[in-house]
C-alpha cells in the first residue's frame, strides 16, 4: 500500500512531468522530436546542443508561420537569382543584323488538307502571302484537325477557336493590305498550358487547378502575337510538368497510340508532330522539350537559361526553367526563336544578348562527340546516333571524342529542382491540395513535392556550389567547340546541361524496330543557338527523317 506521506510527492512529481510535457511542446514540437528528426539531415547532435538550440529554433518556426501568411504572385523570383556564366565569363556580342529565310517560290496549294497541315512555316507563310490560302482557312483546317484527332491523342486541354478566327480574319485584312509582318503572320499555333493566356483556364495540367484564370498574357505568347501568329491551342502539360499524365489522362505519342507522349511538354510534342498546329511552345527544366521531341519525332530546342522571358509561366525551378520552340524542322525552330527570345523587363533572368543566324558549313564548325555513351548504346537509339554521325562525317564533318565530367554528386543535384518546386507549390502542400492530384506514387509531383519541405536549406545551397564548380568545368570543356554531339537520354548530358544553362537542340535521326523515332542532341555554347540550329538544319537536309509524319494523322503517308 502507498503511504500517506507518499501521495503528496506523487501528485507532486504529475504536476512537473505534465509542466514538463507541456514545455517541450511549448513551439508545437518537443525536443525528443528535433532529435529523432535531426536524422534526416544525417546529423547527430547531442542532448544539450539540442536544448540550447530548442528555442531558436521556436523563434524559426514563429518566422516560418508569419511567412506563410504573406501572400506573393505566381511571378515573384527569388532574390538569389541564378547566374550560368562561369568566372570572368563575356557576354557575346553578336551582330544584330536581321536575320533572313527565304521564302520558296512556286508553292502551290495541295490537294489535301493534310498535305497542309504538315507544310513548313516557310511554305505555309508563301501560300498565305500569295494568297493561295487565308490565315482563316488554315485556322479553321487547324482547328478541324483538333476536332477529328484530339480524342485519340489527348493532345489539347483548351482550345482558343473564336479568338482565333478573329485574329485570322485581321491578319488576313492587314497581309491583304500590305502590312505584313513576317513569316509567321497568319499561322496557328500552341503553347504548352503552363503559360497564362488572359481570358482562358491555366490548368498546369494539375486537378488542384483546372479552373485557375490568370489575368495576364505569358511574355512568349504576346510576341508569336504580335508577328502575326494565331493562337489556337493551349496544350496539355503533364500535372505541375511532369511526365505526360495530366488530370484529364494521358497523352498519346501519334506514332504509337499505346505509349505516352513522354515528357510534360507532351501536348506540344504529339499536337506538333499530328499536325494540330503550326508550331508550338514547351518548357524544359529536366528534359521536358528534348524528351517528347525524341518521342513523337519532331524537333525541340532548348535556348540557353535566361534567353527566353519565363513571365506568365509556371515556375518549377527558378535556377532550371527553359521556354523553347518545338517544330517539324529545324528551321522551322530557327524562325520561332527567333520571334520569342530577348530581354524582358518583367523576368529578371532575361538578357539582351542577340541572336545572329551562323551561315557556316558543317565542316567549318569546331565538333566533339560524346564517344564513350554512344559507343556503349547497343540499342535502336545507339545504332541511329551511330548511323547519324557517318552522315555528318560525309558532310565533312570530324569529330573528336570527349567526355563530360564524372566525378559529381550528380544523384544528389535533383534537390535543387525539388527545393524549389516546393517552395512556389508550399501553399498547395501546406493546404493539403495536393492530394487532389491524379498521381500519388513514389515518382509523381505529389510525392515529391510533399518531401521537398524536408530538404535542409543548407543543403539546398551546398548544391549549388557543387554546382558551380560543374559549370566551370563544363566551361573548360566547351570552349574548344562549337557544338557537342551526344545522346539525347544515355548519359548525364541532360542533368548536365539543365544544370549549367547550356542550349541543346534534339533532331529525329531515325525509327526503332516498332517504327518509333529516334533523336540526337546537338550542346551549343552559351548564347549559341545559331551554331547548333545551323547544323541541325544542315543535318535535316542531308536526311528526311524531319519529313516523316505519324501515318495515323497523315493519309498520304498512312496510304
Amino acid at each position: 500500500m502507498t503511504s500517506r506521506t507518499s501521495l503528496p510527492i506523487l501528485l507532486l512529481t504529475s504536476i512537473l512531468l505534465i509542466v514538463s510535457g507541456c514545455k517541450s511542446q511549448e513551439y508545437g514540437f518537443s525536443k525528443k522530436d528535433v532529435r529523432s528528426g535531426q536524422k534526416l539531415a544525417g546529423l547527430d547532435f547531442d542532448k544539450q546542443s539540442v536544448n540550447t538550440m530548442y528555442r531558436y529554433l521556436g523563434r524559426n518556426k514563429a518566422g516560418y508561420d508569419s511567412m506563410r501568411k504573406y501572400e506573393m504572385s505566381n511571378e515573384t523570383f527569388p532574390a538569389l537569382l541564378f547566374d550560368p556564366h562561369p568566372a570572368g565569363y563575356i557576354m557575346p556580342d553578336y551582330n544584330l543584323a536581321n536575320n533572313r529565310w527565304t521564302f520558296p517560290d512556286n508553292i502551290n496549294r495541295p490537294e489535301t488538307d493534310e498535305e497542309i497541315a504538315f507544310m513548313s512555316i516557310l511554305e505555309l507563310a508563301s501560300l498565305i502571302k500569295n494568297q493561295e490560302i487565308s490565315s482563316e482557312q488554315l485556322t479553321r483546317l487547324y482547328l478541324n484537325r483538333i476536332k477529328q484527332y484530339d480524342s485519340q491523342l489527348q493532345s489539347v486541354i483548351t482550345v482558343i477557336e473564336q479568338q482565333a478566327i478573329e485574329q485570322a480574319i485581321i491578319a488576313d485584312k492587314e497581309i491583304t493590305s500590305g502590312n505584313y509582318k513576317g513569316p509567321l503572320h497568319g499561322i496557328p499555333f500552341g503553347v504548352k498550358d503552363l503559360m497564362a493566356v488572359e481570358g482562358y483556364p491555366t490548368t498546369w495540367g494539375a486537378m488542384p487547378y483546372k479552373d485557375q484564370m490568370i489575368d495576364h498574357t505569358a511574355t512568349v505568347a504576346k510576341k508569336l502575337q504580335d508577328k502575326g501568329a494565331i493562337l489556337i491551342a493551349k496544350l496539355v502539360s503533364g500535372s505541375l510538368a511532369r511526365g505526360d499524365v495530366w488530370f484529364g489522362g494521358k497523352t498519346k505519342n501519334p506514332w504509337d497510340l499505346a505509349q505516352g507522349a513522354s515528357g510534360s511538354s507532351a501536348g506540344s510534342g504529339s499536337a506538333t508532330a499530328a499536325g494540330l498546329v503550326g508550331f508550338s511552345l514547351g518548357t524544359e527544366t529536366l528534359g521536358s522539350i528534348t524528351s517528347p521531341a525524341t518521342r513523337n519525332g519532331v524537333t525541340g530546342l532548348r535556348p540557353t537559361y535566361g534567353r527566353v522571358s519565363r513571365y506568365g509561366v509556371m515556375s518549377l525551378s527558378w535556377s532550371m526553367d527553359k521556354v523553347g520552340p518545338i517544330c517539324r524542322s529545324a528551321e522551322d525552330t530557327e524562325i520561332v526563336f527567333d520571334a520569342i527570345y530577348g530581354k524582358d523587363p518583367l523576368d529578371p533572368t532575361t538578357n539582351s544578348v542577340g541572336f545572329s543566324q551562323v551561315n557556316k558549313s558543317p565542316k567549318e564548325l569546331k565538333v566533339a562527340y560524346l564517344k564513350n555513351d554512344i559507343e556503349s548504346d547497343s540499342s535502336d537509339m545507339g545504332r541511329n546516333l551511330w548511323r547519324s554521325l557517318e552522315t555528318l562525317k560525309g558532310m565533312g564533318v570530324n569529330p573528336e571524342a570527349i567526355d563530360l565530367p564524372k566525378g559529381f554528386p550528380y544523384n544528389a543535384f535533383d534537390i535543387i529542382l525539388r527545393a524549389e518546386a516546393g517552395a512556389f507549390f508550399d501553399d498547395l502542400v501546406l493546404s493539403k491540395g495536393v492530394d487532389k492530384m491524379v498521381e500519388q506514387h513514389f515518382s509523381s509531383r505529389a510525392n515529391s513535392l510533399r518531401q521537398a519541405r524536408l530538404i535542409p536549406a543548407v543543403e539546398y545551397l551546398q548544391a549549388n556550389r557543387q554546382r558551380r564548380q560543374l559549370i566551370e568545368e563544363v566551361h573548360q570543356i566547351f570552349k574548344d567547340y562549337d557544338i557537342i554531339i551526344a545522346p539525347t537520354f544515355r548519359s548525364r548530358q541532360l542533368l548536365i546541361t539543365n544544370l549549367t544553362g547550356h542550349p541543346v537542340i534534339s533532331v529525329p535521326n531515325g525509327f526503332d524496330k516498332r517504327g518509333r523515332p529516334t533523336s540526337l542532341t546537338f550542346i551549343g555554347n552559351l548564347y549559341d543557338e545559331g551554331s547548333i540550329l545551323a547544323m541541325a538544319k544542315a543535318f535535316q537536309a542531308e536526311t528526311d527523317y524531319d519529313e516523316k509524319h505519324p501515318p495515323l494523322f497523315s493519309e498520304a503517308q498512312g496510304k
